[in-house]
């Protein structure tokens, strides 16, 4: 009898360990590892520039902001951290973005382990993708894809540098920004980010077709490579493409119109360089992080339509952060059917279940919740800097956003406010609902349901 209630006990701890390394449990353990070791390694005097070390503040804002891919930095990387240091930021934002498991599962291939259904899960929720299956080829496609396209920038841009630069300098230069701009990141080896090429075809292509593939997600990238054809895309695909479009155009479009003639900004450029800055800018805010002109001399106007779409980000399973342009894109096709009285919501001839609606509505409203607790925060720990309430609510926004974006608040934030701002890049880092699911117990379905009522609403 004894032994048998000692099994007993055991399974029962089993089961509890099972439960709590869910796949929902064990995404944020890992970042949250990572985040550690990365800080461990940042606060090491051979990290800081001359020896020193950038203390343990520091570097855990630092760590953070890589392993999220956010680009926020209380100390200018390129003169507060050793080449060391940057290796270090660049490998964490190599895996922050890809995803530990991307390269778990490329180790376990090459050691030819198997892959099992806890790897699959993981994996799945890693990438948000449907279904389990064809998460290995996934897996290493994301790899590919990712090796493939920062290698081509990083040869392009270091041949572009190497007569400014040196060879040495220019590699290293081309290897470091092609990694932070395909992960979305946003980190610069230079404090005015890459405003010294707001002019240069160049480095605008190069930096811009990375993040926007970055942002635009893996599972929509795979999808396109391996089918080419418009009517064989999936509908996510679709989504993704059209909202992104419309997205970049309006930012691009704005910045045009609001910045034309303000002289922090547009207002000195040609008219060449003010249509590269236009669209650099314009796209940046869905989670970028970079600049190519003084983000706090920007129209006020200017500023909060950033905002908005760092709240919106790039697409669901990329590198980029924020609600997701997915989730937005179904707000208003709900709210497009709502107001044409119809009972389903249709995209591309589909229909999309009303499950998918609430999730994306409880996204939008988690994040808003987030955001709005955030902020109230950071105005509490910053009330003694000079800083605007605007640029409070956008520093709060793009580190929930991982964008890396900063009207010039984060080196001057507080001790408090670092610790806020590092929570809140983890946050966006992991996603609001995915965090909600891994904080929440595992509820067992309901058997009954409730009478139906109406309530006045509106």
């Amino acid at each position: 009898m004894l032994g048998f209630g000692r099994n007993a006990a055991v399974r029962r701890m089993n089961r509890q360990m099972q439960s709590f390394v869910h796949p929902t449990r064990l995404i944020p353990m890992g970042f949250a590892i990572l985040i550690a070791i990365g800080t461990v390694l940042l606060m090491l005097p051979i990290s800081g520039a001359h020896g020193h070390s950038v203390g343990w503040l520091n570097a855990l804002f630092m760590a953070t902001s890589a392993v999220c891919v956010t680009g926020l930095a209380v100390i200018d990387t390129g003169t507060a951290f050793s080449v060391f240091g940057q290796v270090v930021i660049m490998i964490l934002i190599q895996i922050g973005g890809l995803g530990f498991m991307t390269f778990g599962i490329l180790f376990a291939v090459l050691l030819g382990k198997q892959i099992g259904l806890k790897q699959r899960l993981l994996i799945q929720q890693a990438t948000n993708a449907v279904s389990t299956q064809g998460l290995v080829k996934l897996s290493l496609n994301i790899f590919s894809i990712a090796f493939v396209l920062e290698s081509v920038a990083m040869v392009t841009l270091a041949l572009h540098w190497t007569p400014e630069l040196g060879w040495k300098r220019a590699w290293y230069y081309g290897a470091f920004y092609a990694i932070s701009s395909f992960n979305n990141a946003g980190f610069a080896l230079k404090p005015d980010s890459l405003s010294q090429h707001v002019g240069d075809p160049i480095v605008n292509t190069v930096v811009i077709t990375l993040f926007v593939i970055g942002g635009l997600g893996f599972i929509v990238v795979t999808d396109i490579l391996r089918k080419r054809r418009w009517d064989k895309f999936s509908l996510n695909t679709k989504l993704v493409l059209i909202s992104s479009l419309i997205a970049t155009l309006f930012g691009f479009g704005f910045v045009m119109i609001a910045e034309w003639n303000n002289p922090a900004t547009l207002g000195p450029l040609s008219l060449g360089d003010k249509i590269w800055a236009a669209l650099f800018q314009g796209v940046m805010p869905r989670s970028a992080g970079y600049n190519t002109v003084d983000i706090g001399g920007l129209m006020a106007a200017t500023q909060f339509v950033f905002i908005m779409l760092m709240f919106i980000g790039a697409a669901s399973g990329s590198t980029g952060g924020g609600i997701k342009i997915n989730t937005f894109a179904i707000l208003l096709l709900c709210l497009y059917s709502v107001v044409r009285g119809r009972s389903e919501i249709h995209a591309f001839r589909r229909k999309i279940s009303f499950d998918t609606a609430f999730r994306a509505l409880a996204i939008i409203m988690i994040s808003l919740g987030i955001v709005v607790v955030l902020t109230i925060m950071l105005t509490i720990t910053e009330h003694g800097s000079s800083a605007t309430f605007l640029a409070v609510f956008y520093e709060a926004v793009s580190a929930f956003g991982t964008v890396g974006s900063s009207m010039g608040l984060t080196p001057h934030l507080s001790p408090e406010g670092k610790l806020v701002v590092v929570i809140t890049m983890y946050i966006g880092r992991l996603g609001p609902l995915a965090l909600a699911f891994a904080l929440a117990r595992n509820n067992k379905p309901t058997k009954y349901s409730y009478p139906e009522e109406k309530v006045l609403i509106g």
